[in-house]
């Protein structure tokens, strides 16, 4: 799936991410990348708001699941979640949610196959000028 036909799902049935001028900017091997202007996102001392910061994060994981699994008939939800904040976002919420490791993948896959439920915990760094500026932590759960 390219990352346009990502960003459409994402705008078609999360409205509030067209809003946010959210855009799905790599979906590769070892990523799954999303991004909002702080324009369009921002607080009171212009700088990234922290709910937009958190909804970017979680969009990069639930996103990379999404995707992943190639499958109509899963559902996909996040159970729980946590973010740090580290330092303020001023131009570009970019969040990059890596790939797990292949045998966690297929260890998720395999339960969602066997019992139609699954969950993984993902991890995404939300960078700017290649500084990390919030973690977030995710557990996602996918169910048939």
């Amino acid at each position: 799936m390219t990352p346009f036909d990502a960003e459409q799902y994402f705008h078609q049935q999360i409205p509030i991410t067209r809003a946010m001028g959210v855009r799905v900017v790599t979906n590769d091997e070892n990523e799954f990348v999303v991004e909002a202007p702080v324009t369009l996102n921002s607080n009171h001392l212009g700088t990234g708001f922290g709910g937009s910061i958190n909804a970017v994060a979680t969009l990069a994981g639930y996103g990379l699941v999404w995707v992943d699994l190639r499958d109509k008939g899963v559902h996909v939800v996040v159970a729980e979640s946590s973010i740090r904040f580290l330092r303020p976002v001023r131009a570009t919420i970019r969040a990059i949610c890596r790939r797990p490791k292949r045998d966690e993948w297929a260890a998720f896959q395999t339960r969602l196959a066997e019992t139609g439920k699954a969950r993984i915990t993902l991890r995404v760094s939300v960078v700017e000028a290649d500084q990390t500026a919030a973690e977030f932590e995710a557990t996602f759960v996918a169910r048939r």
